[in-house]
């Protein structure tokens, strides 16, 4: 018996992975490796390449490593690129996850952990975001994640699904020397991008209504976020009861300048970053409560902003050496 981890081989998914491995949970890996890298994948884990579009390879793989339950991480996760590829966006994770639950459906698989997100909520009107708070994703990637969660409602209501669907911020850190964030579109491997090519990072807006002008985020170390999906799947396995949704936030949130001055001092490379246009669509803060996810999944921010910047500084080295 085995959890099936769709993107397992992708920055959060690795890191998903071995944590359940290391709860003594065995886990099978399935990625097409289009943003994942196989090298993310220990040896002892078994891997299977190719997409969640393709019914008979799931059907394969669920019959093959005796799947009892999913974590649904693959998709496409690039909320400004979705803008203008909005019918990939869809196919890939509406499709996908459709086809992912039809399977599960037909092998009578009846529990899932899903990977949602934040863009869920657009840009929110209240300074801390909870469960109850209305969702109005403003790309075609927060609605795809938003039909993802109503898809795993729905199949509840049908036939029975177990479900929770876990909305997460902004990830960094590593866990693990070889496990790094590859994106081309995050913050942390835009400034280590820039610092190991001798470019000046930059900050987009300072004139924001923050404390020092800047955006305000949440920010959670990778190894939190891999833990709450361990105690996710191990309540889904007992029977006990979940939230359909949990946000995994830190409840206070840390700012663009406040990031800068910490990979500054983590990197020991003093810059002073350089200050560009405001991107539109930019809220001036995002922060949400993770009161929740801390009753049910013991969900809480156990990595200072310093311990971020240094373990995801180490692994993003290591990587270009």
């Amino acid at each position: 018996m085995a959890w099936l981890v769709t993107g397992g081989a992708g920055y959060i998914g690795s890191h998903v992975v071995r944590a359940f491995t290391e709860a003594g949970i065995p886990a099978v890996v399935l990625d097409d490796l289009s943003s994942g890298i196989r090298g993310f994948v220990r040896e002892d884990v078994p891997l299977v390449r190719g997409s969640i579009l393709d019914g008979m390879l799931l059907e394969r793989a669920f019959e093959e490593h005796d799947v009892t339950g999913v974590v649904h991480l693959a998709g496409f996760k690039y909320a400004g690129v979705s803008v203008q590829r909005p019918l990939h966006t869809y196919l890939q994770n509406v499709t996908g996850t459709a086809t992912l639950l039809g399977v599960m459906s037909d092998r009578s698989v009846d529990r899932i952990v899903f990977s949602s997100s934040a863009a869920v909520f657009g840009t929110p009107d209240v300074d801390l975001v909870t469960e109850a708070t209305p969702t109005r994703p403003e790309s075609p990637y927060g609605e795809s994640k938003l039909i993802g969660e109503w898809l795993l409602r729905d199949q509840e209501r049908a036939v029975g699904l177990r479900h929770t669907s876990l909305r997460y911020f902004n990830v960094v850190g590593s866990g693990y020397p070889d496990l790094y964030d590859a994106s081309p579109h995050n913050l942390f491997p835009l400034v280590f991008d820039a610092l190991l090519d001798g470019r000046t990072p930059r900050i987009n807006g300072t004139d924001y209504a923050t404390p020092d002008g800047t955006c305000v985020r949440d920010y959670i170390h990778v190894s939190d976020l891999a833990a709450a999906h361990v105690a996710a799947a191990r309540r889904l396995d007992a029977g006990e009861p979940l939230e359909p949704v949990y946000n995994l936030g830190s409840g206070d949130g840390v700012s663009v300048r406040e990031i800068m001055t910490a990979m500054a001092e983590g990197t020991g490379i003093p810059f002073e970053p350089e200050v560009a246009p405001r991107r539109p669509g930019d809220p001036a803060r995002i922060v949400a409560s993770g009161e929740l996810a801390a009753r049910d999944l013991y969900w809480a921010m156990r990595h200072t902003l310093e311990q971020m910047v240094s373990s995801a500084w180490e692994a993003r080295r290591g990587a270009a050496s």
